[in-house]
């Protein structure tokens, strides 16, 4: 069992920045890889970024490629999205969610097993 609490969201200006956190319980973190989603009103849940169990992997939604970075610290059982050039776009509940031994692209919701309950980025232009 994997619990996901996501922090670190808030407001931002368009062209600021924001970095949100995702802690995990749990000793096997290093066994999973991460994806951050986010959902705006009336949208359905879309994939932002993914990074592989050991970190060495990375990919990205073409709407953010080049914008936001993730990265993981498996000592701290904790993935980041470092969210930079915000735009009022993407503004959404952003949501952490965890693959055991997961491979590959990341983009696809169902191949998660765990998910956190989300924090509200608002970016005003």
């Amino acid at each position: 069992q994997v619990q996901l609490v996501e922090s670190g969201g808030g407001s931002a200006q368009a062209g600021g920045s924001l970095r949100l956190s995702c802690a995990a319980s749990g000793r096997t973190f290093s066994s999973y890889a991460m994806g951050w989603f986010r959902q705006a009103p009336g949208k359905e849940r879309e994939f932002v970024a993914h990074i592989s169990w050991s970190g060495s992997s990375t990919s990205y939604a073409d709407s953010v490629k080049g914008r936001f970075t993730i990265s993981r610290d498996n000592a701290k059982n904790t993935v980041y999205l470092q969210m930079n050039s915000l735009r009022a776009e993407d503004t959404a509940v952003y949501y952490c969610a965890a693959r055991y031994l997961g491979t590959g692209w990341g983009g696809r919701l169902n191949e998660y097993n765990y998910w956190g309950q989300g924090t509200q980025v608002t970016v005003s232009s």
